[in-house]
């Protein structure tokens, strides 16, 4: 029986693996968060990994306050970035499997078209920054890992972006949704799902590749589908970037192209709103 280490087990993607476990009895799955198996720290990281044996990783953990990171850059490269060079280092001395979780905002937002792995990314913030170099430590020092980039990640756990409209919308009569900033969201049960039928398949295809739900809508299009589908009665008003500065500068456009992941794996995406209105059945 393989033994998979998932790091940043109580965040939304690890949360989800954790709801997927029992559906995969051929892997002994070990939960570690912050409290046990602290990322910014590389003693511990190597004292566990000794304990711990794992066969496979999946590296779910990361500083992902992309605002707070703008006024603390130290801690979001400790976890985003230092503790993955260390983890990739130990994965390929001793011949395991490796899974890190990367993110859209390795790119700038200035493609017309959606991106795919091999464009040349240009992160804006600290965390795209931590982000991207994270990446680099990852194919640096274990070549043979497998990187999955994703986008706008939301479940029924921790904070997100559909929990959040789904309080204002109870609390407030109308909202202000950015309009100009495209993408497509991700169900954390989702990718969840895909990361555990590549390490299920049998097939191990290094390199990075590309998932989020299917579709091409802004934040103001994902709320109004929060809306309708959750029945609220809040007003939802359009409203460019400029009009809601935040410290961290996010990409206007980073739709990721997904046919990689369809072409080695076999792995659709599943349309967004099919994904958005089971998560709100489950919550």
């Amino acid at each position: 029986m393989k033994k998979i280490l998932v790091t940043g087990a109580n965040g939304q993607l690890g949360s989800e693996i954790k709801e997927l476990a029992a559906n995969y009895p051929n892997f002994d799955f070990i939960f570690t968060d912050i409290e046990d198996f602290p990322l910014d720290k590389a003693t511990e990281i190597i004292s566990n990994f000794k304990v711990i044996q794992p066969d496979i990783v999946i590296n779910c953990a990361a500083y992902t306050a992309v605002d707070k990171a703008e006024n603390d850059p130290e801690t979001a490269d400790a976890i985003n970035h230092l503790a993955i060079a260390t983890l990739a280092s130990l994965c390929h001395d001793s011949g395991i499997k490796l899974v890190h979780v990367s993110t859209d905002y390795v790119f700038d937002g200035s493609s017309p078209v959606a991106y795919k792995e091999e464009d040349v990314p240009n992160p804006k913030s600290v965390y795209g920054v931590t982000k991207l170099a994270g990446e680099t430590a990852c194919l640096t020092n274990c070549p043979e890992s497998i990187i999955i980039r994703t986008a706008w990640v939301y479940s029924e756990f921790g904070n997100n972006f559909v929990k959040t409209m789904l309080r204002l919308m109870s609390e407030r009569e109308s909202l202000n949704v950015v309009n100009d900033q495209v993408g497509s969201p991700t169900y954390a049960a989702d990718l969840a799902e895909v990361i555990l039928t590549i390490l299920d398949s049998g097939k191990w295809e290094p390199g990075i590749y590309h998932y989020s739900n299917a579709g091409e809508i802004s934040w103001f299009d994902f709320a109004s589908d929060i809306k309708e589908m959750a029945q609220k009665s809040c007003e939802i008003k359009g409203i460019p970037a400029s009009s809601y500065p935040t410290p961290a500068e996010r990409p206007a456009y980073s739709l990721l192209n997904k046919s990689k992941i369809k072409a080695v794996y076999g792995i659709g995406a599943v349309d967004y709103r099919v994904s958005l209105e089971r998560m709100l059945k489950r919550l």
